[in-house]
């Protein structure tokens, strides 16, 4: 299974239709399993600092088949050097808002949310998810 750009492009007009829905602004990615952008919206005024950190966000939750608020919590069970290293890293994210994208099991993409809060971002791709049948 492959995300393609319909199923991205729904994913992320339902994500805009969340934000639109709890009085946010934001940017929205979906990128496939080998970290490429497949689909991206930008809603006017959302900040633009926040294009970058929805790329991220998702390019994360791809990179290693995990939401990206989790991060906290898991590099807790890493060496120290993994723990202030990994953080570092380009693209690396650990605020929520990023989701990886599995349909039967297997790891397809990601969406990645921001110019919220990590909560309402998270609502937001959770709503992008579940609007390609592939959330709950």
């Amino acid at each position: 299974p492959v995300i393609d750009c319909l199923a991205a492009s729904d994913a992320t007009r339902a994500a805009v239709a969340k934000a639109v829905q709890i009085g946010v602004r934001i940017n929205v990615a979906v990128l496939d399993r080998s970290g490429l952008l497949v689909a991206f919206l930008r809603m006017p005024g959302a900040p633009l600092h926040s294009q970058d950190i929805a790329i991220d966000k998702a390019y994360t939750a791809v990179s290693f088949g995990l939401p990206t608020n989790l991060w906290n919590a898991e590099l807790k069970n890493h060496s120290e050097g993994v723990q202030k290293g990994l953080v570092l890293r380009p693209r690396f994210t650990i605020f929520g808002g990023g989701l990886p994208i599995l349909a039967n099991s297997e790891l397809i993409g990601g969406i990645g949310v921001s110019g919220a809060t990590e909560d309402q971002d998270a609502q937001c791709a959770k709503a992008g998810l579940i609007a390609i049948g592939l959330g709950s």
